[in-house]
C-alpha cells in the first residue's frame, strides 16, 4: 500500500513566513552594541523643545537667541492643523502640550508667534482649558507656565511645599519621580510666589535639602548637565534653578547640554529609549523561536552591561536595577522586570549574576501593600504609584528568576491585583492607554500561577472577549480601533489562560493582515502613555515584539493541540 499523502497546511505556511519575515525586521533595526535602535521614529518632542527654550530664555537669553528662535519656529511648524500640539508632531492634539507650547511661544517671542498663540489659547478655550486635563500633575506643570507669561498671578500658582524637603523620606514619597523638578520649582518660587513669613523660613531651611536632591541626580548622571536625558525634565530643573539664582554650575552645564543635543530641525527630544525599545524586541523574539539566535547575545550583553550597580540616593534606591536608557539613568521598575524576565529567556550563563542583582532589587522595592510603583516604594504619587501592569511584571520577572508561585513576594502581589479589579474585570495601567493591556498582563500571570479558573481570571476573561471587536482585534476596550499592541496582548494573555487557538484566530488573522510590505513588520500607534491620559506616544519595538510574541503563542498552541 502506497503511503497516504498530506499537503502540507497552508496556513501554517503563511504564520511561519510571518515569524520569520517579522524576526528580521526586528533585527534589522538592531545595532552593533545590542540596541535594538527606534530613535527616529519616536522621539523628537513637544514638550522637550518646550523645556529646552524655556530654560535657555531664564538662563542664557543672549548667548542662546539662536537656539531659542530655531526652537520657536519648530513649535510654530509642528502645530496642527486645528491649532493644538500633540507629544509627538503628526499625532492629535492635545491640551498638556498645547498649553506649554503656546505659553512658551507668547515668552520668547509674543509678536512673532501671536498667530499661532491665539490659535493654541483658541483651541485650549475649546477643550474646556487647564481645569478639563485628567491629571493634577499636568495642571500644576501647565500653571507653571501660564505664570511665567502672566496669564495667571503668581499667588494663583501652584505651589511646591519646599518645606518637605526637611523630611526625605516623606519628601520622596510624596513627589517620587519629579522629586528634582519639583524641587528646583519650589526653590524658584521661593523667591517670586508671595508666601507666608513661616513659609519663607521654613523654605529657607529647606533650601539646603531641595539642592541636594537636584545635585544628587547631577551626579550620578555623570555631571553632563542634562537629568534623565530629558529635554523636559532637564528644561523644568534649570528654569527653575535659573529663576532661583542658584547653583550656577549646574545652569551653565544644562545650557550646554541643550546646545550640544538640539537636533538640526531646532527641536529636542524627550530622551533615548534604548533598553525600553531592547526589551520589547528581544522578548518578541524569544516567545517566537529565537531565544538561541546568536544575534540576541550583543543584547544580552547589553542589558548585563547597562544594569546600574550604585543606589540612586535621591529616589532611596538600592542597586541592582535598570532604567529606560544608559547606564546612569533613573530606576524603573518596568524596565527591570522586563529585562529580567527577557535574561531569564535567552541562551547564556553570563546573565546569571545580573538576574540575581534584579531580584533582589524588585524584593526589596516591593510596597508593604504587595504592589509595585515606578521606583519609590510606598509612594501613591498618580503615574508612579502603584500599578497593576507594573506589579505583574515585577511579578512575572521573579517566577521567571525561579522564585515558586507560593513565595510570599508573589501571593502578597497577588492579593493586592485581586482588590484592585475593578468591577467590569479590568485593570489599570499606568503606561499604556485604557485597559486591554493592563488587564492582559494581570490575566497571564494569574494564569501561569495556576489561577486561571479563579474568579479574578474568569472576570479577566470575560472583559477581554466582550471587547474584541468585529474584525477580530483588540483596542482599547472603549471602542477605539484595533492596535497591533493591543490585540497582541489580548490574543497571547487568552492563549495563557488556555483558551482553545480557534478561539483567537481571528485575532492572528488581523495581526496577519496589518504586517506592513514589503518587510514584514507592523505599524506602531500611540498607545504608550508620557502622563496617563494626557500625552502618547509610539514604540514601534513594541508593536513589532508583542506581534511576534502573539503570533509565536499561537504557533505553539496549535502544534501542541495536534499532537495531543
Amino acid at each position: 500500500m502506497s503511503p497516504v499523502h498530506v499537503d502540507p497546511d497552508p496556513f501554517t505556511e503563511v504564520l511561519d513566513k510571518a515569524i520569520a519575515e517579522g524576526a528580521e525586521a526586528l533585527f534589522g533595526a538592531q545595532r552593533p552594541d545590542g540596541v535594538f535602535d527606534y530613535g527616529e521614529d519616536s522621539l523628537t518632542s513637544t514638550l522637550g523643545t518646550v523645556g529646552a527654550v524655556s530654560a535657555l530664555h531664564f538662563a542664557d537669553p543672549d548667548g542662546s537667541a539662536d537656539l531659542i528662535a530655531a526652537g520657536a519656529g519648530w513649535l510654530r511648524r509642528t502645530q496642527n492643523d486645528d491649532g493644538g500640539w500633540a507629544m509627538v508632531p503628526g499625532l492629535s492634539s492635545e491640551a498638556g502640550p498645547t498649553a506649554v507650547a503656546s505659553a512658551v511661544l507668547h515668552l520668547v517671542d509674543p509678536e512673532g508667534s501671536a498667530t499661532w498663540v491665539d490659535t493654541g489659547q483658541r483651541w485650549m478655550d475649546d477643550h474646556g482649558g487647564l481645569d478639563a486635563i485628567p491629571h493634577p500633575e499636568v495642571v500644576s506643570w501647565c500653571r507653571q507656565y501660564y505664570g511665567f507669561v502672566g496669564w495667571l498671578a503668581p499667588e494663583d500658582m501652584r505651589r511646591f511645599p519646599l518645606e518637605l524637603a526637611l523630611l526625605p523620606g516623606l519628601y520622596r514619597r510624596l513627589f517620587d519621580l519629579r522629586l528634582p523638578m519639583a524641587s528646583a520649582l519650589g526653590l524658584a518660587q521661593a523667591r517670586h510666589k508671595p508666601l507666608t513669613r513661616l513659609q519663607r523660613t521654613l523654605a529657607r531651611w529647606a533650601e539646603p535639602n531641595a539642592l541636594k536632591v537636584i545635585r544628587q541626580v547631577y551626579e550620578h548622571e555623570g555631571s553632563t548637565g542634562a537629568w534623565c536625558e530629558n529635554a523636559w525634565v532637564t528644561g523644568l530643573v534649570c528654569t527653575g534653578l535659573a529663576r532661583a539664582g542658584l547653583a550656577p554650575d549646574m545652569v551653565a552645564a544644562a545650557v550646554g547640554w541643550f546646545h550640544r543635543s538640539m537636533a538640526p530641525d531646532g527641536s529636542w527630544e524627550t530622551g533615548p529609549l534604548d533598553a525600553a525599545w531592547t526589551m520589547y524586541a528581544a522578548r518578541g523574539l524569544a516567545e517566537a523561536g529565537y531565544a538561541d539566535d546568536p544575534r540576541l547575545t550583543a543584547s544580552v550583553r547589553l542589558f548585563v552591561r547597562i544594569q546600574q550597580h550604585r543606589p540612586f540616593l535621591a529616589f532611596g534606591c538600592p542597586p541592582g536595577y535598570w532604567g529606560w536608557s544608559g547606564t546612569e539613568g533613573w530606576p524603573s521598575t518596568l524596565e527591570t522586570g522586563e529585562i529580567l524576565s527577557v535574561l531569564c529567556r535567552l541562551s547564556g550563563d553570563e546573565q546569571a549574576d545580573a538576574v540575581g542583582r534584579g531580584v533582589d532589587w524588585l524584593t526589596r522595592v516591593q510596597d508593604t501593600r504587595g504592589s509595585w510603583g515606578l521606583c519609590v516604594r510606598n509612594t501613591k504619587v498618580a503615574n508612579s504609584g502603584p500599578c497593576p501592569m507594573t506589579t505583574v511584571q515585577a511579578v512575572d520577572a521573579l517566577l521567571d528568576a525561579g522564585v515558586p508561585a507560593d513565595d510570599r513576594r508573589v501571593r502578597r502581589a497577588l492579593d493586592w491585583l485581586a482588590g484592585v479589579q475593578s468591577p467590569e474585570g479590568t485593570f489599570e495601567s499606568v503606561w499604556y492607554r485604557h485597559h486591554t493591556m493592563g488587564t492582559a498582563a494581570v490575566l497571564e500571570t494569574f494564569s501561569r500561577v495556576g489561577r486561571a479558573g479563579g474568579e479574578t481570571a474568569r472576570r479577566a476573561v470575560a472583559w477581554l472577549e466582550r471587547t474584541r471587536l468585529p474584525d477580530g482585534s483588540w483596542g482599547d476596550g472603549t471602542g477605539a480601533p484595533g492596535t497591533v499592541e493591543e490585540t497582541g496582548w489580548a490574543v497571547s494573555a487568552l492563549l495563557a489562560a488556555g483558551a482553545d487557538p480557534a478561539a483567537v484566530r481571528s485575532g492572528v488573522d488581523w495581526l496577519l493582515e496589518h504586517r506592513r510590505h514589503p518587510g514584514g513588520g507592523w505599524p506602531s500607534e500611540n498607545v504608550h502613555e508620557y502622563v496617563r491620559f494626557v500625552s502618547r506616544y509610539t514604540n514601534p519595538a513594541f508593536a513589532h515584539g508583542m506581534a511576534l510574541r502573539a503570533l509565536g503563542r499561537y504557533r505553539t498552541a496549535t502544534r501542541r493541540a495536534t499532537t495531543s
